[in-house]
């Protein structure tokens, strides 16, 4: 899975870098010069790392806390350490509004929705690749069975055993005891499921 992070497999990489294994007393020439080049290879790539802006670089998984305000990530960690589960379809991009030196780190959604976040979550820099995706049209039904997609009826062309919208005469949905409300075939309102949030009206 390409949102999958190896953090481990990326660390001992680092260490390797950083801390490479001591040769073995007894080489021949060709083996020595060839430590000397990867000496040289390694000191090269220690420079490069210390002046390397992370933030900057598309791709860097890191904690918000260590990121930058106006920084554009995606693939957002909810809880630490659960792994990436917001902002993740093609093209979708977050924005941090605030420098995330408290606990909290203010983020503003592809919704437009401002989300209060750990700090200690992970994020990657950049934005999710083929922006494209949504705007892609299917030029006959059948590549929609290509896909996997099966047809979907209707509720309201339905009989009322199969559907809570099925029956009555014409085009209603108000067809027994569950009221003008859309529903699934399973009863449970369509329209944001139901009411969680906590009431936001003045007194």
């Amino acid at each position: 899975m390409a949102l999958w992070r190896g953090r481990t497999a990326s660390w001992n990489l680092l260490n390797r870098l950083l801390h490479p294994p001591s040769p073995l007393p007894y080489r021949n020439l060709s083996s020595v010069a060839a430590d000397v080049h990867n000496q040289s290879m390694i000191e090269n790539m220690k420079r490069d790392l210390l002046n390397l802006d992370i933030n900057s670089q598309i791709g860097s998984c890191m904690p918000l806390a260590s990121m930058r305000i106006g920084t554009i990530i995606h693939n957002i960690e909810v809880n630490p350490g659960q792994g990436g589960k917001l902002v993740r379809a093609a093209g979708t991009s977050a924005k941090i509004l605030k420098e995330p030196k408290s606990r909290y780190c203010l983020i503003r959604l592809p919704s437009g929705v401002e989300k209060l976040i750990d700090s200690q979550c992970r994020a990657t820099v950049g934005t999710v690749s083929n922006p494209s995706h949504g705007a892609k049209k299917l030029r006959k039904a059948g590549q929609s069975r290509w896909l996997g997609r099966r047809p979907t009826v209707r509720g309201v062309a339905m009989n009322p055993v199969d559907h809570p919208h099925g029956g009555g005469e014409g085009r209603s949905k108000s067809s027994g005891s569950y009221g003008k409300t859309s529903r699934t075939p399973w009863g449970k309102p369509t329209k944001c499921g139901y009411k969680t949030a906590k009431s936001k009206r003045r007194k």
